[in-house]
């Protein structure tokens, strides 16, 4: 059992590229749950939209990339504009369950022959991110301090992506601490108090949504920057899940609770990943109890083990705050 590789590996999945995109995700799950009280089930919809939006206006429009950025963000203010005008009027699961089936008919929109030849169908798109290559300034090689070595490339997408959320995290902290953010903690709480005190409670729901929404956005065009490709299968409704169990494991409603909680989330899937697949190769576990094929499902099988045991017994996450939990979101 090499354990010293094990830990590096799981460090480094910390401050890798998935730790970025399901933070920056998180973020915008806590603006709208955390601190409105928004139940959104389709984060990941934002994210394609970004991505998808960002790509093909690139690639028909020959736009530069950082135009075909802010294309995607409006995409996905237009969204939540879309989602929110019928149901934030609503109760709090109408929205939820409009955001989810949304999501879904994007991403089987964006995968039928009829728009194969904007959206790529199943195989998705590429060839659209020359500008983000030509931008990085690391020449070829290895770059890090001791155990964490990265290409130049992915070294390229670590500093420009932990930017992008210390932005965010900025951003967020400022907003809430605003008149603005106050209302939106009123709303959360009672909303039927802040529409007496002649507060549009709606316009302010729509706000959240939009700004949310941009920050699932801004992952998913810097997923698909840094990746290089933009693929329908990578949209699927579980990485909204996902990003639910970085804020949950972090903290809801906390400023850094989405941070942590993505950078712990992947390294305990790494570890608990690499750990089970030595325990295999090393015959401490037999391949009649579970064989390498099914690492991957008993890996978040355990995963979700430890966070109903989070739940039970702190159930407002590492950051959190009790109080934070008593509310009914609307």
């Amino acid at each position: 059992m090499d354990w010293g590789q094990i830990l590096d590996n799981s460090i480094s999945a910390a401050i890798r590229p998935n730790a970025i995109i399901f933070a920056l995700a998180a973020i915008g799950l806590n603006v709208h749950f955390g601190y409105t009280g928004l139940l959104n089930f389709g984060q990941v919809g934002f994210m394609a939209v970004g991505g998808y939006f960002a790509a093909i206006s690139v690639l028909e429009w020959n736009v530069p990339l950082v135009v075909g950025w802010l294309v995607g963000l409006l995409a996905a203010g237009g969204w939540a504009l879309l989602l929110g005008y019928p149901t934030l009027r609503l109760r709090a699961d109408y929205l939820a369950i409009v955001t989810i089936a949304a999501s879904e008919i994007f991403r089987l929109s964006v995968m039928a022959p009829t728009f194969r030849e904007v959206t790529g169908g199943a195989d998705g798109l590429s060839g659209f991110n020359d500008d983000w290559n030509s931008l990085n300034p690391f020449p070829s090689g290895t770059y890090g301090i001791g155990f964490l070595k990265f290409s130049a490339a992915e070294t390229w997408a670590i500093v420009v992506g932990w930017t992008l959320v210390l932005l965010s995290v900025l951003l967020v902290y400022l907003l809430i601490r605003s008149p603005w953010g106050r209302v939106l903690k009123a709303i959360r709480e009672d909303e039927d108090a802040v529409r007496a005190l002649g507060k549009n409670v709606f316009a302010y729901k729509m706000q959240s949504l939009v700004l949310g929404g941009s920050f699932g956005a801004l992952a998913g065009i810097y997923f698909v920057s840094q990746q290089a490709s933009v693929v329908p299968s990578n949209y699927s409704t579980a990485q909204t899940f996902y990003a639910y169990v970085c804020l949950i494991l972090g903290g809801t409603a906390r400023i850094w609770g989405p941070v942590v909680g993505s950078m712990l989330f992947w390294a305990i899937l790494t570890l608990t990943n690499d750990t089970l697949r030595e325990l295999v190769a090393n015959d401490y576990i037999p391949e009649s109890i579970m064989d390498p094929n099914q690492v991957g499902q008993v890996r978040l099988m355990l995963v979700g083990l430890g966070l109903i045991l989070l739940l039970v017994f702190r159930p407002q996450g590492l950051l959190g705050d009790r109080r934070e939990l008593m509310l009914e979101p609307s």
